[in-house]
């Protein structure tokens, strides 16, 4: 098991989660984290984290999509370490549905 970022962290981008991974398994996209699932140890503490509720154990139903998102931008985003503010707009798009087709970018962020 490990877990995966899902759409709900797109434009959201709250960087709880960064501070409290042990491992420091995630990755900053221009709009969105990941996790890399063969770095994430599966302890679980940056799921309570997530003000959007973006993380998930990969062992929910339909979330081979993410998994696989994941995995693919884990290896091609810089490493982020330590937390950032979010976008100002973040809490404007907390509750916004389906945000994948609408606002994903594949562009990575900045990093550490």
């Amino acid at each position: 098991m490990t877990y995966v970022v899902t759409d709900a962290c797109i434009r959201c981008k709250y960087m709880d989660c960064v501070e409290v991974c042990p491992v420091d398994c995630f990755y900053e996209g221009e709009n969105m984290l990941v996790i890399n699932p063969s770095e994430c140890i599966d302890c679980g503490v940056c799921e309570p984290e997530c003000p959007a509720e973006a993380i998930l154990p990969d062992t929910e139903d339909g979330l081979e999509k993410w998994l696989e998102l994941n995995t693919v931008y884990s290896a091609e985003w810089p490493n982020i370490t330590t937390s950032k503010e979010p976008p100002a707009d973040a809490d404007e798009f907390k509750n916004v549905e389906d945000k994948f087709d609408k606002y994903f970018s594949s562009e990575p962020g900045e990093g550490d």
